[in-house]
C-alpha cells in the first residue's frame, strides 16, 4: 500500500494482546462497516443460464468509481491492520530476517560471470559482472537509483556472447511489461537502442552480438508518437499476437525486421531463441501449458522457409539444445513424466527419433546442453534431484545436493565445461553451486548467512489420502519441541495448477510464521507437476475440483492426526493458489480460522476476457463458452459462490492496482461479494497494493509491510497471544 513509507521499517516488539473489533480470536466482536459498493443490474446468460454480475463496473481499473473503491477500501484496512498487536514487531523481525545477503546463480558469457546479489540493506538485487566466479566483481547496473520508492525492478539480464554487453529489462511499478535497454560492460554506458511491447520473453542475441530476437506486441492503437520512439508506451496490445522480430544493435525499434508471424491460428503465441552454434533460429509456439509447437528458421540460408520440428500439438516440447543437425529435447510424447531425445532436423519424422533419456519414476523437470552432457533435473515426490548423462543417455551420476529441496539453474552452452545451480529449502536459503559438467563435481560458490537459527526446527514429509483415494504428499516443518496440539497455530499452503512442482523453497516470512510458534505446511496438490502429465491433468479442467478435495483433505488430516484444530488453522495461497484459497474458504468454512487469498483468479467466468495470456490459462481452467466446461466453472468459481449470510472465517484479501496479469477486479468482486454477505463479524478485509504487480520485482520494504500484514492478521485470527517467539 503506497501509504506507508519505504524506509519506516525500525519499530518497538509489542507484547500484549489488544482488542480489535470484528476478529473471532479477540473480544469483542462487533462486525465492521465496510464501504458501500453500488450493485449494477449486469446479467450475462450462458447456455440458456442466467447469471448476475453486479460488479462488473470494477472491471474499469481507471475509472472513477472503481478509483474510490480502492481508496476506500484501503481506508478502512490500512489502520484496522496497523493496529494489530503483533504487526509491528513482526515487522522489526521481517526486517531481520530479509537482511542478509544474497545470490543469483551466475551466467557465464566470453569469459565473464554476470549474476544478482542483494547485500542484505537493498530493496531490489543488483547486476554484477566478475572475471571470476568467486570474486564480488563489480556493479554493472543497480535498479534501487532509478526510483525513491524501489518499485522499479531489473526483470531480466541476457548477456551477449562476446560478454562485451548485456541487454536488461525493466519493470516499472510491477508491470509484466518490459522495457529492453543494452549496456556496455566495459564502462556501464547505456546504448541508445531501447526496445517496447514485450513481457514474459527474454530475448535472445545473434552469435556476432550484433542483434537480439525477441518477441513483441503491436503497439497501443491509444499510444502517442511512433511506435518505437522513446517515451512510448511500454504497453503493447495484449489482445493481439505477438511476433517475433530482429533488432540491430544502432537502429530504432520501428526498423526492426519481423522474422516471424503466425498466421495460420488466433491464440498461439511464438518466442525465439538462437542455437549455440548460430545456424537455428528455434520458434517455440505456447498455446497453453499441455501442448506445443516447434518451427527452426535457417539463419544461414535466408531463402529457406520455415521448418517444422514438431507439429502435431501432441505433447510438450522444450529444445535444450543441439550438436550440429541433431537436436536433444525434452518432451513428454509417450511419456507423461518425461523423457528426453534427440531429433535430427534433416529427419525429424517421429520414427527417426532416438531416445536419449528415457522416462523414469520420477517427473523430468528441466534440462540443459553444457559442455556435452545432459544437466536434468527432476522432481521426486515433490523435491528436487538432479543428475548428468552422456549425450549417448549414458548415466554420469548424481549431483551430490545438500537436501531434499529445490534445485534449478544449470545456464550454459555446449561448449561450456561448467555451469552453476542453486539449493534451497524451506528453513536454508538459496546456496550457489559450480558443477564441473564433465567430473560431475559440485563444489559450495555462496551460502548465505540468515540471521536466524533455524537447527530448532525440522521438515518432514507425509502423505494423506484425498477425497477420492489418492496419496497426496506434504510437507510439515515446525520447531522440534512443538507438541501436536488442538491448540498449534497452523497455515497451510498450496497452489494445484499449470505443471507447477511445489518443491520446498525458502521464505523469510515462513521463518517468522515459526518464531512465532506456529507449524508451516505446504501440500502438493493435483493440478501441479510433481508427478507428471496425469497428475497435472487430474487437477484441470472439468477436474478441478480434485484440487479444492486435495486441499481440504489436507486440512482434515492435519487436524485428524491432531496438529491443529479448525480455530487454529489458517490457508494461503497466491494467484491459482488464490483461487484454490477462495474456493475452499467457500466450501467449507467452518474448516478454517482464517484465509489469506493473495492476487487470485477469483472470477472464473471471465477471467479470460482480460488479456491473450489470461486466455491461454483455459488449458487448466477450460472456457465459459464451453457448456460442460462452463458447469464446471460456474460451481467452484469464487465470485460466484458466495452464500448469503454465511459464516465465513476471518479473510484478508491481497492484491495490486497495477497487476497486469491477475488483473485486480477478480478480487475487488470477491472482496466486494464476501463483504456483502458476510453473516457474522469475522472481518473481511482487502489489502490493495498501489505501485505493484502480480509479486514479481516488488521491493523489499514492501514485501516486509505486506507479510507483516498478513502474519498479524493471522496471528489475531486464530488468537495467538504474545510476540516472537524466543
Amino acid at each position: 500500500m503506497q501509504y506507508r513509507h519505504p524506509m519506516a521499517w525500525a519499530a518497538p516488539l509489542l507484547l500484549a494482546m489488544t482488542s480489535v473489533p470484528g476478529l473471532s480470536g479477540c473480544a469483542p466482536s462487533q462486525p465492521l462497516v465496510y464501504p458501500a459498493a453500488a450493485r449494477g443490474a449486469v446479467v450475462d446468460v450462458y447456455h440458456g443460464v442466467s447469471v448476475a454480475d453486479p460488479y462488473r463496473w470494477l472491471e474499469a481499473a481507471d475509472a472513477p468509481a472503481t478509483r474510490e473503491f480502492v481508496r476506500a477500501q484501503n481506508a478502512l484496512a490500512q489502520p484496522w491492520l496497523e493496529a494489530l498487536p503483533q504487526r509491528e514487531g513482526l515487522k522489526t523481525r521481517l526486517t531481520q530476517l530479509w537482511s542478509y545477503e544474497r545470490f543469483g546463480v551466475p551466467r557465464r558469457e566470453g569469459g565473464r560471470y554476470f549474476y544478482l546479489r542483494n547485500d542484505g540493506r537493498q530493496n531490489q538485487s543488483v547486476l554484477h559482472v566478475a572475471d571470476d566466479a568467486g570474486s564480488l566483481g563489480r556493479v554493472l547496473f543497480d535498479p534501487n537509483a532509478t526510483r525513491d520508492d524501489a518499485t522499479i525492478a531489473l526483470s531480466r539480464f541476457v548477456p551477449s556472447p562476446d560478454g562485451k554487453l548485456v541487454a536488461y529489462a525493466l519493470s516499472d511499478g510491477g508491470t509484466d511489461w518490459d522495457v529492453w535497454r543494452f549496456r556496455r560492460v566495459s564502462d556501464g554506458v547505456d546504448l541508445p537502442d531501447e526496445l517496447r511491447f514485450t513481457k514474459f520473453w527474454e530475448l535472445s542475441w545473434s552469435r556476432d552480438s550484433g542483434a537480439v530476437y525477441y518477441s513483441r506486441y503491436p503497439a497501443r492503437a491509444s499510444a502517442a508518437g511512433p511506435a518505437g520512439d522513446p517515451g512510448v508506451d511500454p504497453r503493447g496490445d495484449d489482445r493481439a499476437q505477438p511476433s517475433v522480430h530482429r533488432h540491430r544493435l544502432g537502429t530504432k525499434q520501428s526498423a526492426d525486421e519481423r522474422i516471424y508471424a503466425v498466421t495460420d491460428h488466433p491464440t498461439r503465441v511464438p518466442s525465439a531463441s538462437v542455437s549455440d552454434d548460430g545456424r537455428w533460429l528455434v520458434v517455440s509456439l505456447f498455446d497453453g501449458y499441455v501442448t506445443n509447437g516447434v518451427d527452426l528458421i535457417d539463419l544461414t540460408n535466408a531463402a529457406a522457409p520455415r521448418q517444422p520440428l514438431f507439429a502435431a500439438w501432441d505433447a510438450l516440447y522444450t529444445v535444450i539444445g543441439n550438436l550440429g543437425d541433431t537436436f536433444y529435447v525434452q518432451t513428454t510424447a509417450d511419456a507423461p513424466r518425461g523423457r528426453i531425445i534427440a531429433v535430427d532436423a534433416r529427419r525429424p519424422q517421429r520414427e527417426y527419433w532416438r531416445e536419449v533419456v528415457p522416462q523414469s519414476e520420477a517427473k523430468l523437470e528441466s534440462s540443459s546442453l553444457v559442455g556435452g552432457r545432459l544437466v536434468v533435473t527432476y522432481v521426486r515426490d515433490a523435491h528436487g534431484v538432479a543428475m548428468i548423462y552422456g549425450t549417448d543417455g549414458k548415466l554420469i551420476g548424481d549431483v551430490a545436493l545438500p537436501g531434499l529441496g529445490s534445485v534449478g539453474g544449470f545456464p550454459g552452452n555446449a561448449e561450456d565445461g561448467e555451469t552453476f545451480f542453486s539449493y534451497a529449502d524451506y528453513l536454508r536459503p538459496g546456496q550457489i553451486w559450480r558443477l564441473d559438467a564433465g567430473s560431475n563435481r559440485a563444489t559450495l560458490l555462496r551460502e548465505p548467512k540468515l540471521p536466524a537459527d533455524t537447527s530448532r526446527y525440522v521438515t518432514e514429509q507425509l502423505f494423506y489420502p484425498s477425497r477420492d483415494g489418492t496419496r497426496v504428499p506434504m510437507f510439515v516443518t515446525y520447531r522440534r519441541d512443538v507438541a501436536r496440539s488442538a491448540d498449534t497455530p497452523l497455515m497451510l499452503y498450496g497452489y494445484g495448477g499449470f505443471d507447477v512442482s511445489l518443491t520446498p523453497t525458502f521464505r523469510p516470512q515462513t521463518i517468522a510464521w515459526l518464531e512465532m510458534g506456529g507449524v508451516y505446511v505446504e501440500a502438493n496438490l493435483r493440478g501441479g507437476g510433481e508427478y507428471g502429465q496425469a497428475w497435472h491433468e487430474a487437477g484441470t479442467r472439468l477436474r478441478k475440483q480434485n484440487v479444492f478435495d486435495d486441499f481440504i483433505a489436507a486440512a482434515e488430516y492435519l487436524i485428524r492426526e491432531g496438529w491443529t484444530s479448525p480455530k487454529k488453522l489458517a490457508i494461503s495461497g497466491r494467484s491459482n493458489g488464490g483461487l484454490l484459497v477462495g474456493a475452499t474458504l467457500l466450501q467449507r468454512p467452518d474448516l478454517f480460522g482464517a484465509a489469506l487469498p493473495g492476487v487470485g483468479v477469483l472470477d472464473m467466468l471471465r477471467y479470460h476476457t482480460a488479456s491473450a495470456n489470461a486466455r491461454q490459462w483455459s488449458s487448466d481452467y477450460g472456457l465459459s463458452e464451453d457448456p460442460a466446461e462452463f458447469r464446471a466453472l460456474r460451481a467452484y468459481s469464487p465470485v460466484h459462490n458466495v452464500r448469503e449470510r454465511a459464516c465465513y472465517p476471518p479473510t484478508l484479501i491481497t492484491t495490486a492496482d497495477r497487476d497486469d496479469r491477475v488483473v485486480p477486479w477478480h478480487s475487488y468482486k470477491f472482496a466486494a461479494e464476501l463483504q456483502r454477505a458476510q453473516g457474522c463479524a469475522n472481518p473481511v478485509l482487502i489489502r490493495i497494493e498501489t505501485r505493484a504487480g502480480h509479486g514479481a520485482g516488488k521491493p523489499v520494504w514492501m514485501q516486509i509491510e505486506d507479510f507483516a500484514d498478513q502474519l498479524a492478521f493471522v496471528a489475531a485470527s486464530l488468537g495467538m497471544a504474545g510476540g516472537m517467539a524466543e
